[in-house]
């Protein structure tokens, strides 16, 4: 039975990311705002480290750094170890060069997807607010049966696909170990699913705190380890970046089998990593208390900056450096485990064990954060305890169960739903895109007048909003 719905949804997914579907979708949106943004992504990097550095405009609400850090919990998981290491051995080396290339052109569709979210944001009742592509389908597109179609599709990416990926990948780091049994996976998947219920049934500011200390700790660590494997190795630096570019232009290859490709792995575990475009990170930008909805745009474009050229590269380097060559025999945990002894003896596959760990725990909590939001947008009020309380239930169910499911499944679940997601989002936010490039050049306009940027909706051309009125 199992087989039989893992053989569905990989043909489905089949289909999905053939080279005119998915990957179309994003290269050529990527490409248009990074055009029409005039190279956003390189002109104004340091202004994004600027500006998440600023604080929240009312006391107590939710900071630039706090919904970065909450969507930096999502894109920053096991994908970037696991996932990465797959696309390493089933795409090879090339797959490195394109998964930064689906970053660097995915920072501009992060841009706009995060600005209209702000623009188009809801005032909770507690005087905060929250938001997210369902909510600017329904408001600025004026199809609410899209947003509705949206925000179940994301539910069930992130409680089903992600999580339950997530949870096999933590339990998946443990194989390289003497004493993984037939009861491990088990074992590990009931201390990931209590440690996510006392989190969520903490509530959403819970997360939030626990997800602002723990991401930047992890991610500042696991990167100081690789680049002391590079320094230590860096007589391989010639070799290794041969094999990337060398592997990445191999275009004969490429075309003549794509979806074995390095390209289609890059591209298809790059957007696991970062998510731009699939919609997801604007539900965390929604949150966000700013003068400006551009600011949160640059903050969540380097988000995707942080997990894809930053921790990525350094799960790939640590690999590549290490002299072991991939291969599909050894895709996933046991290739960046043996990978990581190599390296650094005995503690690396320790350290890729902790890594592994934590980087799921902030992915469980990140990941069921956009959930809620989507929830309120179907129903069309705040949930109910007692429904809320079961709606948690049954995702700390699916942690569960996603450590005890086959590899294929797990990872083919996740690769249908986000391509579902991308093929919702991204021509949405193409036709959309004018409110969200308006607001860019009201911000360069104010900045280069010397003022801290406020955003000022019928200004820009934007009515019937929550936020925004000229004061």
């Amino acid at each position: 039975m199992v087989q039989a719905i893992d053989n569905v949804v990989n043909a489905i997914s089949g289909v999905l990311y053939k080279p005119y579907i998915v990957p179309l979708l994003l290269v050529l949106a990527g490409i248009w705002f990074t055009i029409k943004t005039g190279l956003l992504q390189f002109r104004l990097f340091g202004e994004s480290i600027r500006v998440v550095k600023e604080k929240p405009v009312g006391l107590g609400s939710t900071s630039s750094f706090g919904a970065l850090m909450v969507s930096t919990a999502s894109r920053v998981g096991t994908g970037n170890i696991m996932g990465v290491s797959t696309a390493l051995c089933l795409g090879g080396p090339g797959a490195i060069f394109w998964m930064w290339i689906t970053a660097i052109l995915g920072g501009g569709s992060a841009f706009v997807e995060s600005t209209l979210a702000q623009i188009y944001k809801k005032r909770d009742r507690d005087g905060g607010s929250y938001g997210g592509p369902s909510y600017y389908m329904q408001d600025a597109l004026g199809q609410r049966w899209l947003g509705v179609v949206f925000a179940v599709v994301l539910i069930l990416t992130y409680v089903v696909g992600y999580n339950m990926l997530a949870a096999y990948n933590t339990q998946d780091s443990f194989s390289v170990f003497s004493f993984y049994g037939r009861n491990t996976s088990f074992v590990v998947g009931i201390v990931l699913a209590v440690l996510f219920a006392i989190c969520v049934l903490g509530g959403g500011r819970r997360l939030t705190k626990v997800t602002e200390v723990l991401v930047p700790v992890m991610g500042i660590l696991y990167v100081l380890v690789s680049l002391i494997v590079v320094v230590t190795h860096i007589t391989s630096l010639p070799k290794v970046f041969g094999m990337i570019f060398g592997s990445a232009f191999r275009f004969k290859a490429i075309f003549g089998g794509f979806t074995g490709s390095c390209v289609m792995w890059g591209i298809k575990r790059g957007l696991y990593s970062n998510e731009a475009g699939m919609g997801s990170a604007p539900n965390a930008a929604a949150a966000a208390d700013v003068s400006h909805p551009a600011k949160q745009g640059l903050v969540q474009m380097l988000s995707v900056f942080i997990d894809t050229l930053l921790i990525c590269s350094a799960t790939a380097f640590m690999c590549l450096f290490s002299g072991i060559a991939p291969s599909a025999d050894v895709a996933g945990a046991a290739y960046v485990q043996a990978a990581a002894g190599a390296t650094l003896g005995g503690f690396g596959p320790v350290f890729i064990v902790i890594a592994v760990c934590l980087f799921a725990f902030t992915t469980l909590l990140g990941n069921y954060y956009y959930t809620e939001g989507c929830l309120r947008f179907i129903m069309k009020k705040e949930p109910s305890k007692g429904f809320m309380l079961g709606f948690r239930i049954c995702a700390i169910v699916l942690v569960f169960l996603g450590s005890v499911i086959s590899a294929g499944l797990a990872w083919d679940t996740a690769d249908l739903l986000q391509a579902l997601m991308v093929i919702i989002n991204v021509p949405v936010i193409l036709l959309l895109s004018r409110p969200a490039l308006a607001a860019l050049k009201d911000y360069e306009a104010q900045r280069r007048a010397g003022k801290n940027p406020v955003y000022v909706a019928e200004k820009n051309g934007v009515t019937d909003t929550d936020f925004w009125k000229e004061s």
